[in-house]
């Protein structure tokens, strides 16, 4: 039994939407325009330590919609998880923190990016899929100051 007490745990304990903004600082007046807009997307993760073996990862997405120089519509969406993982080397907890995790949390902020656009009187702006291998090592890059 005691070697149960050392296995490998990773498991999703909660999903949650932290934070949700949407903005449109030039409505109504943009609406009339017949430009098609640019669209910004910016995405961001992050995670902390909550307790011993449990973590909240975030991923956050940011879209800026934007015609001419004015901004139609800015939604900024923090889906969240509480993840457990223990019992495991620290070069998978970092995999599976900065990747496993935001992968199971992106399909979720993509629905609640999508939803907003439609609510709010937009076609859904869908956010494309992401390499957070590349996204984590990014990170890492810059952390140690070295060039992406």
């Amino acid at each position: 039994m005691a070697d149960q007490d050392q296995n490998p745990v990773f498991q999703l304990q909660r999903v949650y939407l932290k934070d949700l903004s949407l903005e449109q600082p030039n409505s109504p007046q943009i609406l009339l325009e017949q430009q098609q807009p640019q669209v910004d997307i910016q995405l961001n993760m992050g995670a902390e330590p909550i307790a011993e073996g449990v973590f909240e990862v975030t991923v956050t997405a940011t879209v800026t919609t934007t015609v001419g120089d004015r901004t139609l519509f800015l939604v900024e969406a923090k889906q969240a998880g509480i993840f457990e993982i223990r019992n495991v080397p620290q070069d998978q907890l970092q995999l599976l923190v900065g990747v496993a995790c935001p992968q199971t949390l992106h399909p979720y902020l993509r629905a609640i990016v999508s939803d907003v656009c439609i609510r709010a009187g937009f076609p859904p702006i869908l956010l494309p899929e992401v390499n957070f291998q590349a996204m984590l090592e990014a990170q890492q890059a810059q952390a140690q100051g070295a060039p992406n």
